[in-house]
């Protein structure tokens, strides 16, 4: 009996210690989180407490301009990993935690347009809980978008007078933003300033022509640049070209020569025709930009028709021409004049002309000036009854003094 009563006492003090403990485990649970037993012990918060990220998880149409951020409120960030991805193409958004550790912000603060950004963060809390938060947004697409069509073409080997230029699509009234997000760089390193034509066009060139062998490369950042009000630029790629030998050709009106030289040595003199009294040829550097070995002129195109409206000549098979200008100038093989006019008048439209036969041929004086240039050769033209060419009628800004091309940049 007494064996019973003891097992009865032990079994009811069991009973006081098991509720005791209830009781202050339900009395811990009910306090704030300052750090006690209860907060320890009870639910860990949710991940988008712990750590937070804007734009909103899932947001859409987010603005350049927004701020991209994941903060903790306490604890500390221990990894950040944001990606953007645009165009089929993912690609890491650098970034940094502050000293303290309760922020993340990406580098470069401007978001990508037209992209789909993920952020995977952990972090641990004010207790030492490590959470995981997977989010995503995308940025604002934009309706209109600008394009710079570039010369010279990417890998071609070009003259010493060759002009980096880029033309383009749309008017372009935040000037100093898109030069600012395109670099021309040169090896051997030479100093290169932009200088603008208008709205919409935008050249690059050393202070002197190129030396020849000289490596170019051209980067275009211009992808979400805002180029005007709305417009934002598409393009973000690299391309480059190689510059030649240097050859410069003199043409004397007056004369009706053309001295060709090559390293500053004389290759050949050949008779030329150029403008005639009342249609002169442009005095001035011009550049070749285009070489044809074959083409139509009509003087229609130009400004040269008759009181029909037809051209004043259409010639269908102009040999070896090589334009000069966006007027309309070529330098060109000519077979319809009589072979006695070269090196004695000038009867062109304004252009340059050389002896050439029809169909053209390599051993003519055209077809072998053709078979010598390059995109990029300069030909400057002296002692015409013409103005000087514009610096923006072809690649001209050649006729530009220096002090007067670097002021032409946007960027002060």
């Amino acid at each position: 009996m007494r064996h019973v009563q003891g097992r009865a006492r032990r079994a009811g003090a069991a009973l006081a210690a098991v509720l005791t403990w209830a009781g202050l485990l339900a009395g811990a649970v009910g306090c704030t989180s300052d750090g006690g037993i209860g907060d320890t012990l009870g639910k860990a918060p949710a991940p988008e407490d712990v750590i937070r990220v804007t734009p909103d998880d899932g947001s859409k149409g987010a603005r350049p301009d927004d701020k991209l951020l994941v903060r903790v409120p306490s604890g500390r960030l221990e990894s950040v990993k944001a990606v953007s991805s645009q165009d089929a193409q993912e690609t890491p958004v650098p970034g940094h935690i502050s000293k303290d550790g309760l922020r993340w912000e990406p580098d470069d603060p401007r978001l990508a347009l037209a992209a789909r950004y993920t952020i995977d963060a952990v972090a641990t809390d004010g207790h030492g809980r490590r959470s995981a938060r997977h989010t995503t947004f995308t940025t604002y697409v934009p309706d209109k978008r600008f394009i710079g069509y570039v010369a010279p073409e990417n890998r071609s080997t070009v003259g010493t007078g060759m002009i980096v230029s880029l033309e383009f699509n749309r008017e372009i009234t935040n000037r100093a933003a898109v030069e600012r997000a395109v670099r021309v760089i040169a090896e051997p390193a030479v100093e290169i300033r932009p200088h603008w034509f208008g709205k919409s066009r935008l050249d690059f060139r050393p202070r002197d022509y190129w030396k020849p062998g000289t490596q170019v490369t051209v980067a275009l950042r211009l992808r979400d640049v805002e180029g005007a009000r709305g417009v934002y630029g598409l393009q973000h790629k690299t391309f480059s070209f190689t510059v030649g030998r240097h050859q410069l050709s003199l043409v004397d009106a007056k004369k009706h020569t053309m001295e060709v030289r090559r390293e500053g040595d004389l290759l050949a003199s050949v008779p030329i025709t150029a403008g005639a009294p009342k249609m002169t040829t442009y005095n001035g550097k011009m550049v070749v930009t285009e070489m044809l070995e074959l083409t139509r002129m009509n003087g229609a195109t130009v400004g040269f028709k008759k009181k029909d409206g037809k051209g004043e000549y259409d010639i269908p098979d102009v040999p070896h021409a090589m334009r000069l200008t966006n007027s309309g100038t070529f330098l060109h093989g000519n077979y319809w004049a009589d072979a006695s006019i070269f090196g004695q008048s000038n009867v062109s439209h304004g252009c340059v002309g050389l002896r050439d036969v029809k169909g053209g041929s390599a051993e003519t004086p055209a077809g072998w000036f053709f078979d010598r240039s390059l995109i990029g050769d300069v030909v400057e033209v002296v002692h015409s009854n013409d103005k000087k060419v514009a610096p923006d009628n072809g690649l001209g800004g050649w006729n530009m003094g220096w002090k007067e091309w670097k002021a032409g940049s946007a960027v002060k």
